[in-house]
């Protein structure tokens, strides 16, 4: 018994030693042997059989899928978050709203100093914020600044780059450690990383940036603008490039890019991927790395085949006939291809991880692009497939509205940034995302009307309701002698004859105060005067007065029948949102005279509908007093014969819709002429100049022409056809 266990532990002990000897030193390796287990966490993976293998990269290049030479995605993390100082500044804690209560909310521009650098981006932007509605040359009046030094581009390699902005920033008694000032910026960091430093302390500044992480990004504080370049219009735009016949929605290609591949450096890995997905049929992928200077030196295998094939495709046409176009990032997040997308109605496909989308506190990029992961690119065409015709269209139809109703020129963004932070300082009163995403857009929408859309002209048939059954006539009396004429009296009697009209104001613009109340004719709706200020764009201020939805403007000297009055309201309410009157006219191009000219002339074609006899919805009234900048309303007042045309000229640019004529008395237009002539009023040589030059104006300020030319012309039902009076709902049409 004794031997057997002597032989057991003999063994034990054998084993145990063969083990220690031959297996130890493996053993020793595993980290419940090092006594060190955190380590051994912090360090994984530890390579154990290194010596096994050959060295081709070494184990820390192995850890990262990204170029060898960029810094890890935390430490490139942990320096973009290093840039912003202010990183808690919201609006509540980083903004003086007691600046704005005063004179509201008013943009005040730094002077700009002589012989300071200045791009052309950065001069288009300031010029934009002086040509809108907010603009003060009064820092006292101001709630908000924007510097005059150039602060687009801030990559130090760039010769756009402006020395110590720091020093000079904080030498003016405005900085106040940039609380209430706006920052614009394109370009941030630079080789290698790219990060999001200024190169300047932006303290409690809002910050409005192209390629925004949304890391960095303060929602409700900062604004992310789009990459443009610098040929980027000042104003107007060209239009989109989806027009109603472009039936189908899907196109030759599928799925189509083309642009530079990077061969190093941040950004390179999303592009050099791209070939995969390239089959040459309906999916075409096309970069080149022929860019650069060192572009030969770092060259891989695919560079010649790939900059031959480059050369095989136009970029406009592929953009003109592709369903989607990817938008991969560059070196940053954001590039203009992202824009030229929009305008092409291509629908884009982003691939740029961690982007805060332009504008994205206002618009819903859901009803108007795909949003990629940069990992998963191969899936791109198979859901680019997936995707129903009908919601094409609709994507591509979103597209076209969002690029012209904020994208298309510099004014457009710019406004749209300031309309965004006007929008925070009274919330109770900002737009809805509705109206910011809902044609004719949040620019066009001022929440000073209303904040409800069924009160806007445009959106009675989405909500199912109707403008108002009643109207207001407001009628102009600017005659010299300050006397009741006959024509007005007649006026006045016609109008309140009518079923629909709910009260009639008389726009007093004599130098001589107004009759007493017992020279105007006894009326059966209401009569009220009001002092105007003897300048033509007084007709159409936003008078408290105005409580119904239409507007029917009126000169003393137009002569109507209440048939005429009331088929025009019933054609109107059919079409709320565009001027319904008799008096037209016309524009055309004059090619002799480069430039844009005005007729009388009967033709089959009318763009213009005058205001002398017009209905209209009375939101229009704040729009031009509200929304177009004090210039154009100066300039209205100087000519003397420019208000109608600026009307027609806001409502086409809105709507872009054409007006709408009614039936008119055959002897109504001679009438009209006949009585301006014997006022003394109709001067055919002076009169039309000025409205050639007003139109040439107004067409340089919109930086297009937005009138809409229409052969359109509603009469009622049986009006002239030979047939019993009692079957004519108008039957006093024809009669004088």
């Amino acid at each position: 018994m004794q031997t057997r266990k002597k032989y057991i532990f003999l063994t034990f002990l054998a084993s145990w030693l063969l083990l220690f000897f031959f297996g130890g030193d493996q053993l020793r390796r595993f980290a419940f042997f090092s006594g060190r287990k955190g380590e051994a966490r912090r360090n994984w993976p530890r390579w154990t059989d290194r010596s096994l293998l050959k060295s081709f990269a070494d184990p820390e290049e192995l850890q990262s899928d990204e170029d060898p030479s960029l810094p890890s995605p935390q430490a490139q993390r942990a320096a973009r978050l290093s840039v912003s100082k202010s990183s808690r500044c919201r609006m509540e804690t980083c903004f003086d709203f007691s600046r704005c209560e005063e004179h509201g909310f008013k943009v005040f521009t730094y002077p700009q100093e002589k012989d300071q650098p200045l791009s052309e981006s950065y001069g288009k932007i300031l010029t934009s914020v002086k040509r809108s509605r907010y603009y003060t040359p009064n820092p006292e009046e101001a709630c908000l600044f924007i510097l005059s030094i150039d602060t687009l581009d801030r990559d130090h390699l760039s010769g756009q780059y402006v020395q110590n902005v720091d020093e000079k920033i904080r030498s003016s008694p405005l900085w106040n450690d940039g609380r209430n000032h706006l920052i614009f910026n394109l370009y941030s960091g630079t080789w290698p990383n790219y990060t999001e430093d200024l190169g300047f302390d932006i303290g409690q500044a809002i910050l409005a940036k192209a390629s925004f992480y949304t890391e960095t990004f303060r929602p409700g504080f900062d604004i992310s603008i789009p990459l443009f370049p610098k040929d980027h219009p000042q104003c107007g735009g060209e239009r989109g490039w989806l027009y109603q016949d472009s039936i189908p929605p899907k196109k030759k290609y599928l799925l189509v890019f083309k642009g530079k591949r990077y061969l190093t450096g941040i950004g390179s890995s999303t592009r050099n991927a791209l070939h995969h997905i390239h089959n040459g049929k309906d999916i075409i992928s096309l970069t080149t790395c022929k860019h650069g200077k060192d572009w030969q030196k770092h060259k891989d295998t695919r560079c010649d085949k790939d900059n031959v094939d480059y050369e095989k495709f136009d970029y406009q046409e592929l953009l003109h006939n592709s369903t989607f176009c990817i938008v991969p990032r560059g070196r940053r997040l954001g590039s203009f291809r992202f824009l030229e997308a929009l305008k092409a109605a291509c629908i884009p496909v982003l691939l740029s991880d961690g982007w805060e989308l332009p504008f994205s506190e206002a618009i819903d990029w859901g009803k108007a692009a795909v949003v990629g992961n940069e990992k998963l690119l191969l899936q791109v065409p198979s859901a680019a497939r997936c995707v129903h015709p009908e919601r094409v269209l609709a994507f591509q139809q979103q597209t076209q509205f969002l690029w012209d109703a904020y994208f298309s020129s510099v004014d457009k963004i710019v406004h749209t940034t300031l309309e965004i932070i006007k929008d925070r300082l009274l919330p109770h009163r900002s737009r809805s995302r509705f109206l910011w995403n809902e044609l004719p857009g949040g620019l066009l929408a001022l929440p000073d009307f209303s904040t409800h859309p069924e009160d806007f002209p445009f959106y009675y048939l989405q909500h199912g309701s109707s403008p108002s059954e009643k109207f207001t006539a407001l009628i102009r009396a600017g005659s010299p002698s300050g006397s009741l004429s006959q024509p007005i009296l007649r006026l006045i009697q016609a109008i309140s004859g009518s079923q629909y009209c709910a009260q009639i104001l008389v726009l007093w613009s004599c130098e001589k105060p107004p009759p007493p109340s017992g020279k105007w004719p006894q009326t059966t709706v209401p009569l009220t005067i009001i002092q105007g200020r003897r300048k033509l764009s007084d007709r159409f201020f936003p008078y408290a007065a105005i409580r119904t939805d239409a507007v029917l403007s009126l000169d003393e000297h137009t002569t109507l029948s209440t048939s005429e009055v009331d088929f025009a309201f019933v054609v109107w309410r059919s079409f709320p949102e565009r001027i319904v009157g008799f008096f037209t006219r016309s524009h055309f191009w004059d090619a002799e005279q480069r430039r844009w000219g005005y007729t009388s002339r009967w033709t089959n074609e009318i763009s213009i509908v005058l205001t002398g006899a017009a209905f209209y919805h009375r939101y229009y009234h704040s729009l031009f007093t509200e929304y177009l900048p004090l210039g154009l309303r100066e300039l209205v007042d100087s000519l003397g014969a420019c208000e109608d045309i600026l009307m027609n000229v806001l409502v086409a640019a809105v709507t872009k819709l054409p007006p709408i004529k009614v039936t008119q008395r055959k002897q109504q237009e001679a009438t009209a002429q006949q009585v301006n002539a014997r006022r003394g009023v109709w001067r055919p040589p002076s009169h039309f100049y000025q409205r050639h030059d007003c139109l040439n104006q107004l067409v340089d300020w919109f930086g297009s022409m937005p009138l809409v030319s229409s052969q359109l012309r509603l009469d009622p039902v049986l009006f002239k056809d030979q047939v019993s009076v009692l079957r004519k709902k108008y039957p006093r049409l024809e009669k004088p």
